[in-house]
């Protein structure tokens, strides 16, 4: 696998140096061109397992490990309200808390003993359990593994320990101006909605092993759950070991519980948390789109030239032009469950504050005004298409990247028609997609600084509303 990237990359620059040997020292090199890479996405098997678990496999000898990675239905989405962080401190203590066969203790010294690994978690839509192993262990590994999943003991001392390690970290969540800024921002664009809500000291001092040991039986269950393995083995004694480990696992399970669609705050909102630093976080935002939007590509491309880069017109002006930042930029995040969040950022001395709010404003709105230049596009879609390929450097991102993409349901042929997709983008479509959805009037301004240092108050871009910031005991 890796031998085909490098060989790709390789043939790239042979023909580079071949038209550089022909070509006249007088001539630019920036206008030299050369053939398309031709580079075809690797194709990983998909098989089931009797009890309807998806496994995708990808052989890859050059190096004697192999790499599992497990995608279970669930996520922080479906935990009680009252239990904030109840997902999170599951995920953890699956792997932590040891098995039916072996204590936590147990299990650590003998994945160590192995060089082997067996790492979990749940996040705000998705479950994850790895393992990395050296061939030779492969068999106990997968062992530990499989047992982890079906199996967990989910020990009272580990869960305590989670649960303190929960509570320590909100205690400490007020210590990073950039954090905060991130929290209270997705706070504000997912308001009542299950992604915007926070665990707090209240909701994870509710939380018993009973409810954690509830969650998972609630969850873990083969069918939705996707397999992508990767590494040094056979194909037929995979599917042989897995059905032998898998196949037996058929926990009865409910259809997951409905969860609504967020709504877009119907108003622009400036937020502000007082902070004594002498360098403002900025974040500013709205809801965006997800997976099934046909204009997803022309939104990609314009966020590039938007904030994606250093070419970017945000870091442009905001860095190279004003020096009022070291770093600025956007990220329209394209949703896989429900719309992403659009969102621009940079920090900035306290003194130059609402001079960086308003060039941000004036620069989101500029690319609803009129087409971007031809350069601007051409440099945008190269980029994009041409760091495509650096998804697929490694067996296990190749067949992660196709395990993923069913289990979030997207369409067939969506990597093989993205770099096309890409370059079909003009200039009318990112015209045309900033003006569909990029909302200056509606977006959400998170400020976390010294607001005595500002050079004029946040009131001048709208109604202040202020986040009184818990301080750590």
């Amino acid at each position: 696998m890796r031998c085909m990237f490098r060989f790709a990359i390789l043939t790239t620059l042979i023909l580079s140096l071949a038209a550089c040997a022909t070509t006249p020292w007088t001539v630019d090199p920036r206008k030299l061109t050369f053939p398309p890479l031709d580079f075809t996405i690797p194709k990983s098997e998909r098989v089931t397992l009797s009890n309807g678990m998806v496994v995708y496999l990808l052989e890859d000898h050059e190096l004697p490990l192999v790499n599992v990675t497990a995608y279970i239905r669930t996520g922080s989405i479906y935990e009680p309200e009252e239990l904030a962080g109840l997902a999170g401190i599951t995920g953890a203590v699956l792997r932590s808390g040891g098995t039916v066969s072996l204590s936590p203790e147990e299990l650590d010294a003998e994945l160590e003993f192995m060089a082997s690994g067996v790492e979990s978690g749940i996040g705000d839509d998705l479950g994850n359990v790895s393992m990395y192993t050296l061939k030779k262990n492969l068999d106990r590994t997968m062992s530990l593994f499989a047992e982890v999943i079906t199996a967990p003991a989910f020990s009272d001392a580990r869960f305590e320990l989670a649960r303190k390690n929960t509570l320590e970290a909100i205690r400490r969540q007020n210590d990073d101006p950039k954090g905060i800024a991130g929290r209270e921002i997705r706070r504000s664009l997912y308001a009542g909605h299950p992604l915007g809500r926070v665990a707090t000291s209240e909701t994870v001092q509710r939380i018993g092993r009973d409810d954690m040991i509830a969650f998972y039986k609630r969850f873990y269950r083969p069918q939705g759950m996707i397999l992508a393995v990767s590494g040094d083995f056979d194909s037929a004694e995979m599917k042989s070991r897995l059905e032998k480990l898998f196949g037996g696992w058929r926990p009865a399970g409910e259809p997951l519980p409905a969860v609504a669609e967020p709504l877009p705050t119907p108003r622009r909102e400036v937020l502000f948390a007082q902070k004594q630093v002498s360098q403002s976080v900025v974040r500013m935002g709205h809801l965006g789109v997800e997976k099934n939007n046909p204009d997803q590509y022309a939104i990609r491309v314009m966020d590039y030239i938007l904030g994606g880069g250093f070419t970017s017109r945000l870091t442009q002006e905001i860095r190279s032009n004003q020096g009022l930042a070291y770093h600025a930029g956007s990220r329209f995040d394209i949703g896989r469950r429900f719309p992403g969040l659009f969102i621009a950022e940079t920090e900035t001395k306290a003194a130059s504050t609402a001079r960086a709010i308003s060039l941000m404003d004036e620069i989101i709105a500029g690319m609803t005004k009129e087409p971007v230049t031809t350069e601007e596009l051409l440099l945008a879609k190269e980029s994009i298409i041409n760091s495509f390929i650096f998804g697929f450097a490694k067996a296990d991102s190749v067949v992660n990247q196709q395990a993923r993409l069913e289990f979030y349901g997207f369409p067939d042929g969506y990597l093989e028609n993205f770099r096309a997709n890409i370059a079909r983008v003009t200039r009318d479509d990112v015209l045309r997609v900033s003006r569909k959805y990029l909302r200056p009037d509606l977006l959400s301004v998170m400020v976390v600084g010294d607001g005595k240092k500002f050079d004029k108050p946040l009131t001048t871009f709208g109604p202040v509303r202020e986040i009184r910031l818990e301080t750590a005991k």
